[in-house]
């Protein structure tokens, strides 16, 4: 980490993707690259300082909660935060070729939690959801938490559709909870 402590304080305060070269690449999007500093840090690098200040204010205020990474510090472009290990719930549902209710479960339970913690927007994207090593529930990429009011999961729906895992998931849904199963029922397309 001393090493990346001293990029930063050559920039003035910022840091490069090219100062990063070093580190291991775990994610690249739009609005961003994530490099692995250390086994259980990460940094996220953004494109634009609006969005960097999305994703702050996000995990500032999810930060009493177990499915938000950790926040460490942040600089004028980058974000250090915990290193989630583990895996994404597609690479789970290639692995596993199934869609388990306690898997059902640690979901529905995830979108109720962001919605405790005052996320104006529960819903996800299907490879934001991670499972740690204890396959614990996190969420990553969470810039869209406020903003855009959004109480039932669309985009999450649609992409575990997009999966082939829709039926098995709302079958869970049912079981665990029938009135959610209907309100959700009734947005599917």
């Amino acid at each position: 980490m001393e090493e990346f402590w001293a990029k930063i304080a050559n920039n003035k305060g910022t840091i490069t993707l090219k100062d990063l070269n070093e580190y291991k690449l775990i994610g690249k999007g739009a609005d961003g690259s994530v490099f692995q500093l250390t086994p259980d840090r990460c940094v996220k690098i953004f494109e634009k300082e609006q969005t960097k200040a999305l994703e702050l204010k996000a995990l500032q205020v999810g930060q009493s909660s177990r499915v938000i990474p950790r926040l460490y510090e942040d600089g004028p472009n980058y974000i250090i935060m915990e290193y989630v290990k583990g895996i994404s719930l597609p690479q789970f549902l290639k692995k596993e070729k199934q869609l388990p209710e306690s898997i059902v479960e640690k979901i529905l339970a995830m979108l109720v939690e962001l919605k405790k913690v005052g996320f104006d927007r529960i819903d996800t994207e299907v490879r934001h959801i991670l499972f740690d090593e204890e396959m614990e529930i996190r969420v990553i990429d969470l810039k869209r938490a406020f903003g855009s009011v959004r109480e039932n999961p669309t985009k999450f729906l649609e992409g575990i559709k997009k999966k082939g895992y829709l039926e098995e998931f709302m079958k869970h849904v049912n079981t665990l909870n029938p009135t959610l199963y209907k309100e959700w029922k009734s947005i599917i397309r």
